[in-house]
């Protein structure tokens, strides 16, 4: 079984590269994925000098074969779309970057987000809409496909020109979050260079069957994330979909990083659910299946851990996350 299996690099952005691939190289994965733009930096990419000198893209690509490890792929998971003056043109600029950038470093997926435009033309914020059983919100949905369509349009014939792939991570708070939202939106637009990333934490929190969901989309899966998501007993009054999350708090301390200086809301004291190590929400044996599963589309498939577990620090998070995917992986 050859599945790659590798740690995205934005838990450990504090370090320098090399640093950072110690780190994955001993918990006994064999790839990293790397940043390159959208909502958190790239630490760990020096885009604009590896667009234009080859010798920095040789000496780059040395680091990794230095340390034993596979380029498992640039990720630019921003909102392209986003009506936010200084959010939605930089986030659709560093991805148009990316895809010029992968070819050169022989990167075959670049894992991004569909992104949500506003509500309407003269939006000033994106506008996500959860359930459109009220008809007005339909109408929002057909303004936010008459922007998203013609621009992943763009994007997709820059991502066939270059020879790779855009990998959506079907993260709610997008346009496209669901499986059959991905594959209603292949059919619309005929797109051949779009597929998904399997993130599979943010459908375990909205209740769905994961090995169900990787069976539909098939071959459209073409890079996959392992995040785990616990359940929690606050799901019981608060329902997955609860808005009452406070304010990222003032004391530094009491932050949840997710890169560079974005952080998260403040979680509720008993939330419904939440992110979690690998094997801290599903067992060893829920994932060999979830494996299996996805080397039966493509055994080569790259796996990247996305560690975004406060319990834990990035490197013991990284290392029990990672020997439960080893685990999971030899009993395939």
């Amino acid at each position: 079984m050859s599945l790659n299996l590798a740690a995205y690099t934005a838990c450990l952005q504090d370090r320098a590269l090399p640093e950072a691939l110690d780190v994955i190289k001993g918990t006994g994965l064999t790839g990293a994925e790397v940043n390159v733009g959208g909502f958190i930096p790239s630490p760990h990419c020096p885009v604009d000098t590896l667009l234009v000198s080859q010798s920095a893209r040789d000496d780059y690509l040395g680091i990794f074969a230095d340390k034993g490890l596979r380029l498992a792929g640039l990720n630019s998971s921003g909102n392209a779309l986003s009506p936010l003056p200084d959010q939605g043109p930089r986030h659709a600029y560093d991805l148009r970057r990316a895809i010029e950038l992968a070819p050169l470093l022989g990167v075959k997926e670049i894992v991004c987000m569909s992104g949500v435009p506003g509500s309407d033309p003269g939006a000033a914020y994106p506008s996500w809409v959860v359930n459109p059983w009220d008809g007005v919100y339909l109408e929002v949905l057909e303004y936010q496909k008459s922007v998203a369509d013609p621009f992943w349009k763009e994007m997709d014939k820059r991502a066939a020109d270059a020879g790779v792939t855009l990998a959506w991570e079907l993260h709610p708070h997008n346009l496209v979050f669901t499986p059959v939202g991905f594959l209603e939106f292949v059919e619309r637009t005929g797109t051949s260079n779009i597929a998904v990333n399997m993130d599979p934490s943010h459908l375990m929190w909205q209740g769905m069957d994961i090995v169900a969901s990787i069976k539909l989309l098939g071959d459209h899966i073409a890079h996959v994330h392992a995040k785990d998501t616990r359940i929690e007993p606050g799901v019981a009054a608060r329902g997955v979909l609860d808005p009452n999350f406070g304010p990222v708090p003032e004391e530094p301390a009491k932050r949840t990083n997710t890169g560079s200086d974005h952080y998260c809301s403040q979680w509720p004291a008993d939330p419904a659910w939440r992110f979690v190590a690998v094997g801290q929400g599903h067992d060893t044996a829920w994932w060999t299946e979830f494996l299996r599963a996805v080397a039966e589309i493509d055994p080569d498939m790259n796996v990247s851990i996305e560690h975004e577990d406060g319990a834990f620090s990035r490197e013991e998070g990284l290392q029990r996350s990672a020997r439960t995917l080893l685990d999971a992986a030899a009993a395939i």
